[in-house]
């Protein structure tokens, strides 16, 4: 069995290395990587493993932004030091995951499974983790708030704000969370009928917009239905592009 692992804490993959080791001695390592870049580029340029064992919080970004990149065919077994109750989106996608720090008996388990998998079945595996990274893009953002995954829904935000190379998301509940990816990324996956790049600090709802207001030199400035952190102002290049976004016909969400 040829295994892959994604992890960024050398402890905890030298630990996942001992246990294959001592319950799966057939078991061969091809890689032990720490980032979302480079599991990218080894994906992109190796045969496919037969397992993948994948954090999911790496240092430059969740490990979900891994399938946005390339296409991902192989069993996926998640780790996490979040507890269950975190993780509940995990569970409704049918993915497997191990808590840390693992131990013998959940990492047997999880190869156990994969081995009662017929050929078909390990790639419907691997497809399900796709599609849930694809749904992830489209409906959902994982954010991280101390030692919890939130998922944050599209339709809950009102506006994306970027300052000091700090992106956070602002709920029309009045919630605030960071983000680990730039507004240029935001923009890519937040779809454009519901969703306008103000300008370079800031995405809107469209039902986020409450008024607008006639600003100096022929711009124009929202204000929206929840507090911003400084006044959004749309440039007199770009008030004819927004004005028929906000009247366009568009879908409810």
């Amino acid at each position: 069995m040829k295994t892959l692992i994604i992890e960024d804490e050398t402890a905890a993959a030298r630990n996942l290395e001992a246990i294959l080791a001592d319950i799966e001695p057939d078991a061969e390592v091809l890689g032990v990587l720490e980032s979302v870049s480079e599991s990218v580029e080894w994906l992109r340029t190796h045969p496919s493993p037969d397992l993948l064992f994948m954090d999911i919080h790496l240092a430059d970004g969740d490990s979900f932004r891994i399938f946005e990149a390339v296409e991902v065919t192989a069993p996926v077994v998640f780790t996490t030091a979040y507890d269950r109750y975190a993780l509940e989106a995990f569970k409704v996608n049918s993915i497997d995951y191990l808590l840390k720090p693992l131990n013998e008996r959940d990492v047997r388990r999880a190869l156990d499974k994969l081995r009662r998998l017929t050929g078909d079945e390990r790639r419907a595996y691997g497809s399900r983790v796709q599609r849930m990274a694809d749904q992830r893009r489209e409906d959902v953002f994982l954010v991280h708030v101390r030692d919890r995954i939130i998922p944050l829904r599209r339709e809950e935000i009102a506006f994306c704000y970027t300052s000091n190379e700090r992106v956070t998301a602002h709920t029309f509940g009045g919630e605030v969370y960071t983000l680990d990816r730039t507004l240029e990324a935001l923009q890519a996956q937040l779809p454009g009928d519901n969703f306008f790049r103000a300008n370079r600090q800031f995405i809107v709802a469209r039902r986020a917009v409450k008024d607008i207001v006639v600003w100096f030199g022929s711009r124009l400035a929202l204000n929206l239905q929840v507090e911003t952190p400084e006044r959004i102002i749309i440039s007199k290049a770009r008030v004819p592009e927004f004005k028929a976004w906000l009247t366009s016909a568009h879908p409810a969400g």
